[in-house]
């Protein structure tokens, strides 16, 4: 009886040598989708984006809703991250991917631009989110009704 237990412990060792090549595996990144908690209004289009949000190349990927509304076209975009902490590293990664970020002491966000493209972003909870494409004035208020969405 004692074979095959012999057996099995030489067989789990060159399995856990086999793993141990030198380079760490990558980490599979899970993209929620968080549809659900896009404002209805104004909504075209919602989906998932697996890799760098809305184009920003310093983002994981999420959920992007694309809006019109009074003749503007902007998106708005939630990455799940999982947990607070990693949400408030995140916005910070995001000011560095913008154009002069300018802070926003009554949001707690950043309000810059990524080429020509004005950018609203904050963290709440485990969430970072945005709007894209919208003025700074016209951003703030639908920031907050999706801010308010957030759970």
């Amino acid at each position: 009886m004692r074979f095959p237990v012999l057996m099995f412990a030489a067989v789990a060792a060159l399995a856990a040598l086999a793993g141990c090549s030198g380079s760490a595996p990558e980490r599979m990144v899970v993209v929620r989708d968080q549809s659900r908690m896009l404002p209805p209004r104004g909504l075209k289009h919602s989906g998932i984006v697996m890799d760098h949000v809305v184009g920003l190349p310093k983002l994981p990927g999420g959920t992007v809703g694309d809006y019109t509304s009074g003749g503007k076209s902007y998106q708005i975009f939630i990455v799940d991250t999982g947990a607070n902490q990693a949400a408030a590293f995140l916005l910070l990664d995001a000011k560095g991917g913008l154009k002069d970020p300018e802070y926003l002491s009554s949001f707690g966000g950043y309000f810059g631009n990524e080429g020509a493209r004005p950018v609203f972003v904050f963290a709440k909870e485990r969430y970072l989110a945005g709007i894209v494409g919208l003025s700074k004035d016209e951003a703030d208020p639908i920031a907050r009704l999706l801010a308010s969405r957030l759970r």
